[in-house]
């Protein structure tokens, strides 16, 4: 097959700031965004409970977390799918096939990528900093918040990997998003559907949208971390 018509195409539509493809773009960064905004507190707090703290059962919730790793996707797409449709008990919230459904799925998805990222990176840590911490005399919340800002580069790259995962996701958004034209419709699943029709150029063009946010991601990471992420 013949590439360079449709790759030639592909960067027209990039430079001449095709609407319908910026459209995609937009909606997948600001969902992706949001959902990240709103997953990290809780994952990087529940992280770090699961590193400080011993109680009955902990074992099972860290062993939870790391199976929800390689859960897949359209698995969690589908128990929204079936929370959020009109027989479900959600049913009456109407947010199936919208943004908002997209971006639940993505805090599901991103949660336990955080959770054991973070976990890992207090385990990883040094264990006197808490307790210097305290015995300074600050709470358990200063303490923590010290704790967390000495691995602050383990929880940043918690951050980023759940980004990652999330804005290149296809079966959690197709199953709850619909794949909407201008409503829903994000870069993998258009990806996924410009393909099948073969329409390769706008695949093309969003995939080296996807590839260029990945890139700009991981760079300011590194540049966050300064040399050290650097080498």
């Amino acid at each position: 097959m013949e590439l360079s018509a449709p790759t030639q195409e592909a960067f027209a539509l990039l430079i001449t700031g095709n609407k319908e493809l910026w459209t995609i773009v937009w909606l997948s960064v600001w969902t992706a965004v949001v959902a990240i905004a709103l997953a990290a507190p809780a994952g990087v707090a529940l992280g770090f409970l699961l590193a400080h703290t011993r109680f009955p059962g902990r074992r099972v919730f860290v062993v939870l977390a790391q199976a929800l790793l390689s859960f897949p996707t359209v698995v969690v797409g589908l128990i929204i799918y079936l929370l959020l449709s009109r027989r479900g008990p959600f049913g009456s919230w109407e947010l199936l096939f919208t943004p908002e459904a997209i971006i639940i799925g993505y805090i599901v998805i991103s949660l336990p990528i955080m959770v054991v990222f973070t976990l890992s990176a207090v385990q990883g840590g040094d264990a006197r900093i808490h307790e210097t911490a305290r015995s300074l005399g600050a709470s358990r919340l200063r303490a923590s918040l010290t704790t967390l800002w000495e691995v602050r580069f383990g929880v940043m790259a918690a951050v980023v990997n759940s980004f990652g995962r999330v804005i290149s996701e296809v079966g959690c958004a197709l199953m709850v998003g619909g794949n909407i034209a201008g409503y829903t419709r994000n870069i993998p699943t258009a990806i996924a559907l410009e393909t099948t029709k073969g329409e390769f150029a706008q695949g093309i063009a969003l995939g080296l949208v996807l590839m260029a946010i990945a890139l700009v991601v991981n760079v300011a990471l590194a540049l966050l971390q300064g040399e050290g992420g650097m080498k």
